[in-house]
């Protein structure tokens, strides 16, 4: 319990400083007070009994740091001096993110070495670099054993959680094999990979064979689970994708009959955990909604925090222990439209799923990690004032060090943002209608005139230098944040395959 008590005093503290009562001796006290606790601060190597992985898919620091000033401004500060729960973890490293056959990377290549313990090329879903994309026949003998694996082998529960469709790559990497990380649902594959004994992500959940099955599924990709003459429950016009006839979700009832299967928050909400151990939640027919869209959805869906919330409650009832993986994936998809006003929003969410989880765990058995698959090419730029609106124009100092309050102009004689990306479709607003259309002078030449659009809108997509229809991940490496048990392995440079090391060592695993 002493470690416990360690560990939530460092979770609590926060730098003291505001922008408003900053000192010269506040600095002194509070940097004098981080190194106490961090010389206070004990190694634990007690028994591990849970592993819990966040992946915040396509945060980088960038990322990181414009969400903790987003944050602390939504929360009356500055925000430039608020900090993130993660951020509060006890141990950091930075994880290395190529791939075998690319320097910047894609999400199933970089999740596979996450799972796996191997980086592997791009688009490989838990198979190894000897195979060729889309070839079924390479597939064979070179699938790689999952860590979810081998956890349901040695009978520990399991989870899966993620905002993005739990066929995309980053939570197909824990339970699935493919050649091809687009081989969602079997009308995304040819034929010939069918005939040649290929299976489909989505039914690979189905047919998982290891342990007694996955216990906690929740995300979404309805559509992938559904026969194409069957409609979605809760879009009737839409027709589910899968061309076999099969209903994967009717299929998972009746093999768990005992436990649910949800598609919306009522049923979520409504869900007995003393007569529930296994769950099936699927909300959307695609990617779950934005954080910023989500009170708008018609049947609505729960939080990142809630989802993962419950996966803990039904988890931790198995008393061997259990491993739980939570993505925000749609962080990624937002970075991908130019669009920091969401991609931010879904980083705080996530932020608040790992301040759940920390709030539920005991750091002395339950190891804590969080972390990214890959990065974008999203900047924080220019010289704005202590506060700026993380997501507003830049407004700078004066040669006096005063706000001079007004916008910064560029030598174009336009505005500018403190966000913005390297490459991508910038440029963009949305009308009224929710049609995305370019800004005033978009397309011609020079930089679009945003003196007169506001940038803080949900709508409003940063302006990018380089134009390509998506904006692409970057390649630098990323962050590791951990606590609890072997947490402090945790640090340096490493490859981004040693998560999963870790992650075996701090559960006594041995092959």
């Amino acid at each position: 319990m002493k470690v416990k008590l360690i560990i939530i005093a460092v979770l609590c503290f926060a730098f003291a400083v505001h922008a408003d009562t900053e000192t010269p001796q506040s600095w002194r006290a509070d940097g004098e007070r981080a190194l106490e606790q961090v010389l206070a601060r004990k190694p634990n190597t007690q028994l591990t009994r849970n592993v819990i992985l966040f992946v915040g898919d396509g945060m980088g620091i960038s990322t990181i740091t414009a969400a903790r000033i987003l944050a602390g401004q939504k929360q009356g500060g500055t925000g430039e001096e608020h900090r993130l729960s993660f951020e509060k973890l006890a141990y950091t490293a930075l994880a290395k993110t190529y791939n075998t056959n690319q320097q910047t990377p894609d999400s199933a290549g970089t999740m596979t070495a996450m799972m796996t313990g191997v980086k592997t090329k791009a688009g490989f879903i838990s198979v190894n670099q000897n195979a060729t994309r889309r070839n079924c026949t390479s597939q064979t003998g070179n699938e790689l054993q999952t860590f979810l694996e081998e956890l349901e082998d040695r009978n520990y529960a399991t989870g899966i959680i993620s905002t993005a469709r739990i066929t995309h790559a980053t939570p197909a990497a824990t339970y699935a094999h493919s050649v091809e990380r687009e081989w969602e649902g079997d009308n995304d594959m040819p034929l010939s990979a069918i005939k040649q004994g290929c299976r489909d992500i989505a039914s690979q959940l189905l047919s998982f064979s290891h342990g007694d099955g996955v216990d906690v599924v929740m995300g979404g990709g309805r559509r992938y689970f559904l026969p194409d003459d069957v409609a979605d429950p809760e879009y009737p016009k839409k027709k589910g994708y899968r061309k076999d006839g099969r209903d994967l979700t009717r299929e998972w009832e009746r093999q768990y009959r005992r436990d649910k299967f949800v598609w919306n928050k009522e049923q979520f909400d409504n869900i007995d955990l003393e007569k529930v151990s296994r769950l099936f939640a699927l909300f959307e027919p695609s990617h779950m909604q934005f954080e910023a869209d989500r009170q708008n959805d018609g049947a609505g869906e729960p939080s990142l925090a809630e989802m993962t919330s419950k996966a803990i409650d039904i988890l931790k009832q198995n008393e061997k222990g259990y491993f739980l993986m939570v993505e925000g994936g749609r962080i990624d998809h937002a970075h991908h439209y130019g669009n920091a006003h969401r991609a931010l929003h879904d980083t705080v969410a996530f932020d608040e799923a790992v301040a759940i989880a920390i709030e539920k765990i005991d750091f002395e058995n339950t190891l804590l990690i969080v972390t990214a698959d890959h990065s974008h090419v999203f900047t924080m730029g220019g010289y704005p004032v202590r506060g700026n609106p993380i997501l507003g124009k830049v407004i700078e100092n004066n040669n006096a060090g005063e706000s001079k309050g007004t916008e910064a102009l560029a030598i174009d004689g336009k505005p500018y943002t403190t966000l913005g990306y390297y490459n991508g479709d910038g440029h963009a607003v949305m009308d009224d209608i929710g049609k995305r259309e370019k800004a005033t002078g978009a397309g011609e030449p020079g930089r679009a005139d945003i003196s007169k659009i506001d940038t803080e809108s949900s709508n409003y997509y940063q302006e990018s230098l380089i134009p390509l229809i998506d904006e692409t991940h970057g390649g630098e490496d990323v962050a590791i944040f951990a606590d609890g048990p072997w947490a402090h392995l945790f640090r340096g440079v490493q490859e981004q395959n040693y998560i999963y090391y870790v992650m075996r060592h701090a559960l006594k695993l041995r092959k």
